[in-house]
């Protein structure tokens, strides 16, 4: 089994899912006791999001290639970042380690692919779904066009995600709206939608819709295993 490094933190709430589902996955794939060899890596995010709002994402690019190459160097084969939005720094972890980044745009495109579906809407914080990092990467290697919500609903889903789901907090008023937009980029042609938050799975599921729902958590998370335990 291949040791994986995890930089997380993110939020925690989320990180401790990459945890439990990754473990959940080896023991799965495995069977008996094993379990994860895995390194994480769990900042603190209050300073990130405040560089967020600042969008001094060089900062960013620059601390968490520096976490990685740590990871690298304690022994991880492999990295993985537990968070959407964080992926626009992406590049410069890249270029920073010599192990493979599995990048979670990938994993969630790959599996939006096998499904056979070509239109998706997707919903994140603003970063995710306004920028370009994410949804291009998607259209341009995948071929899959990305749908997102209007400015309104943008706004709702980026609070909710930061006021309350980062916070450990899941409020019914706030799924219903969830499930109001996801609905509404559905009459709008989506065929898919993508939980392109790591925190946005702890609010809804697939069962709270009608439309094929991509949990990037989970997707990122399966990837995972199968770098670990590929040979």
């Amino acid at each position: 089994m291949k040791t994986l490094g995890i930089i997380g933190g993110m939020s925690w709430e989320s990180t401790a899912e990459y945890y439990r589902l990754i473990n959940e996955g080896v023991r799965t794939r495995l069977g008996g006791l094993h379990s994860a060899e895995l390194l994480i890596k769990s900042v603190d995010f209050h300073p990130v999001e405040q560089l967020q709002v600042r969008g001094d994402w060089q900062t960013m690019g620059r601390d968490l290639a520096a976490m990685a190459a740590v990871l690298e160097g304690a022994g991880a084969e492999g990295i993985i970042l537990a968070t959407n939005t964080m992926h626009k720094v992406a590049p410069a972890i890249e270029e920073m380690i010599g192990v493979p980044f599995l990048h979670i745009a990938d994993a969630a495109a790959g599996a939006i692919r096998r499904a056979g579906i070509e239109r998706v809407g997707l919903l994140g914080t603003a970063f995710t779904m306004e920028e370009e990092f994410y949804r291009r990467r998607m259209t341009e290697r995948f071929g899959i066009e990305v749908m997102i919500p209007p400015s309104e609903d943008r706004r709702l889903i980026h609070r909710v995600i930061y006021d309350e789901l980062c916070l450990g907090e899941c409020r019914s008023d706030s799924r219903d709206e969830f499930v109001r937009i996801c609905e509404d980029l559905g009459n709008e042609g989506a065929r898919g939608i993508v939980l392109g938050c790591t925190e946005i799975p702890l609010l809804i599921q697939q069962g709270h819709l009608n439309l094929p729902v991509f949990d990037t958590t989970a997707i990122h998370c399966a990837a995972a295993v199968d770098f670990m335990i590929h040979t």
